[in-house]
């Protein structure tokens, strides 16, 4: 096995750990997703150095005192407490419990069964960072500034397409990190990442942009559409790093630290940050909606992945651009004009080269924003208006999603109640058939499609409603139970609720 093949990439995750803290005030519609306004017209007490320089001038671009005496007091401290909890874990049934029977070898030897466990207390360390002065930056969440003062901090809301998360403290004049710019990073910029890594101070370190619009499939176990569009540096950044600053020379803030790639677990040269366009637009609507407002254009495309020679047996032509392998109908996308063997230029005019660029553009408007797309189709370029829609194909506001609907939504794949008819031809009192496998919780077991669930851990369901009721319940290790239509026998799938790296990743 070669270097290659054992690099892991390594997310500093925001979300797991509860890392991620912003302060935000007043909040506004726009065209242009949700902003969190800042006061434009005057800068905060913490970018006093740059006020010392002469009118037109900027710092000398080697120089990074004055940009981390701006951001470090602005980038925090947070550590997370989750108390000690006994839980019931389901325990596999050996093969040969059915020749000897249960009792003949009991839990110790696999004859299935409920074991409880106890879980120690469980801390968690890691950065976040300050954005507006008045107070929205597990069971105890601390936020401590560099000046050493602590608050409590509540967890309002969090995004596993992104992997961000919310925390709000109470506390007002509060030093906070001015806007960037994420479109305007350009490769070979000097940038500091600032956090508190391994739990020690505040720490700054530097590096340069190395790269834009990288994919590493990250968040592709906790959601059915990520988002994912890295801005790759090599400033240094370890575990505790989650939720810190990437800033610029002058301070402004363009992204916020989220992974490394190592094969240690530890920096080995790449780290990885969200773009703070993307951050803006999800803490907005966070902290506006309690759930991100996603804007989806309709399309389905070829990933950046695929090499030459899979796009050839997929007979798809060499173009710039994103090709358009499938429109929805009555999307967006249709709506807009473009069809199958288009190839994506430009979203409102940012030119966009790969999947990832245009995820990253499409993730910054809402359901019902207009946006221009520029494409080609047999090498002629167009243009065309779309209106973005959500995921049920509307433009109606999303709610939050209960914990129930998150857990269904965490399974993957398409779930189904049955109906009377079938239940009786079955021979169950009811269920819930798995129509479609897709890539989430369930794509970890070896289920296969037209499964139908019947009890999970030996508690009766009968309906999709039942079996979020029933999941909501239970952490840890379950069984899903249940028949294959027209097969004798019944059949159980251990799955794991807490799983999500099934891909080789690791998160401290």
């Amino acid at each position: 096995m070669n270097k290659k093949s054992i690099l892991t990439m390594v997310a500093v995750s925001a979300i797991t750990a509860l890392v991620t803290a912003w302060s935000f005030g007043q909040l506004s519609g726009t065209n242009k997703a949700t902003e969190v306004f800042q006061n434009s017209g005057k800068l905060p007490a913490n970018y006093a150095s740059f006020n010392q320089n002469k009118a037109g001038s900027t710092p000398y671009p080697i120089d990074f005192t004055s940009a981390a005496t701006a951001a470090t007091p602005a980038v925090v401290h947070i550590k997370t407490k989750i108390n000690a909890r006994t839980v019931t874990q389901q325990m596999p049934r050996s093969p040969f419990a059915d020749l000897f029977g249960d009792e003949f070898f009991g839990d110790m030897f696999g004859g299935g069964g409920q074991r409880q466990m106890r879980i120690p207390e469980q801390r968690a360390s890691g950065s976040g960072v300050i954005m507006t002065n008045d107070g929205y930056i597990a069971d105890e969440i601390n936020v401590t500034l560099p000046n050493k003062k602590s608050y409590k901090a509540e967890l309002i809301g969090a995004d596993p397409s992104s992997d961000l998360a919310v925390l709000k403290i109470n506390g007002e004049k509060m030093p906070f990190l001015v806007w960037g710019n994420s479109d305007e990073v350009r490769l070979g910029q000097w940038v500091l990442a600032i956090g508190y890594p391994w739990s020690l101070d505040v720490t700054v370190t530097a590096g340069i942009v190395s790269a834009k619009a990288r994919s590493l499939g990250l968040n592709r176990q906790k959601s059915q559409s990520p988002i994912e569009s890295f801005i790759q540096t090599d400033a240094a950044v370890n575990q505790g790093n989650s939720g810190g600053a990437l800033v610029d020379t002058e301070g402004r803030l363009i992204g916020i630290n989220s992974a490394i790639a190592s094969q240690t677990g530890s920096y080995a040269g790449y780290s990885y940050a969200i773009p703070v366009n993307i951050v803006r637009k999800i803490v907005g609507d966070l902290i506006k909606y309690g759930t991100v407002q996603r804007a989806y254009l309709g399309v389905n495309y070829i990933p950046d992945n695929v090499s030459d020679e899979e796009l050839k047996k997929l007979g798809v032509k060499q173009g710039e651009g994103v090709y358009v392998s499938g429109v929805s109908k009555g999307g967006a996308a249709e709506e807009a004009g473009l069809k199958e063997g288009d190839y994506i230029t430009a979203i409102n005019d940012v030119e966009v080269s790969s999947s990832s660029e245009m995820v990253e553009q499409i993730a910054n408007f809402r359901p019902g924003d207009k946006i221009n797309i520029t494409y080609k189709r047999d090498g002629k370029e167009k243009k065309g208006v779309a209106t973005l829609k959500n995921i049920s194909g509307n433009t109606e506001i999303v709610k939050a999603e209960g914990k129930a609907s998150s857990i269904i939504r965490q399974l993957g794949g398409e779930l189904k109640t049955v109906d009377s008819k079938d239940a009786k031809l079955w021979g169950i009192k009811g269920g819930v058939q798995v129509t479609n496998i897709g890539e989430g919780l369930l794509s970890n077991t070896r289920m296969q499609e037209d499964f139908v669930i019947t009890s999970v851990s030996g508690t009766p369901v009968t309906s999709v409603e039942e079996l979020a009721e029933v999941l909501s319940k239970n952490k840890g290790n379950v069984r899903l139970e249940g028949v294959y239509p027209g097969y004798e026998g019944t059949y159980a799938y251990p799955l794991n609720l807490s799983s999500g790296n099934s891909n080789g990743l690791q998160q401290p």
